[in-house]
């Protein structure tokens, strides 16, 4: 059975290479143009025309986003575990430590915002044609 099922394996694998390989006699020309790349099906499925660039950044910018709601939440969690500490030490140094955790992620938050828009920013830049 096994021998049977690894028979079958190479004989369908062999049929999938024999198929994908694209023929080169029926190649009329070298040249490819964007019909030939499948660019045009974007548009029937509903993908957007808009540049990879600023897809790119509006995702950056949405987890980044999120990433800052979340940092403020902690310090939100820091806050309020102070305010119900009733002057418990623990509890108190539970709650710095929750700040300031949620103060340095948030820092570290900020400063990848300011870079990502930086290498985005200097991309477009580098990458968009200036007679246009």
């Amino acid at each position: 059975m096994k021998k049977l099922m690894a028979l079958l394996t190479i004989g369908v694998l062999s049929l999938g290479l024999f198929l994908a390989t694209p023929s080169v006699a029926s190649s009329t020309t070298n040249m490819i143009d964007s019909s030939d790349l499948g660019i045009g099906y974007g548009s029937y499925t509903g993908l957007g025309s808009e540049d990879i660039r600023a897809t790119v950044a509006s995702i950056i910018n949405v987890a980044l986003g999120l990433l800052g709601i979340v940092a403020v939440v902690v310090i939100l969690i820091g806050g309020f575990t102070w305010m119900t500490a009733g002057g418990n030490d623990e509890k108190v140094g539970e709650a710095k430590k929750w700040i300031f955790s949620g103060v340095i992620g948030l820092a570290i938050i900020l400063s990848a915002y300011a870079i990502a828009n930086f290498v985005i920013d200097s991309l477009v830049t580098a990458t968009t044609d200036p007679l246009t």
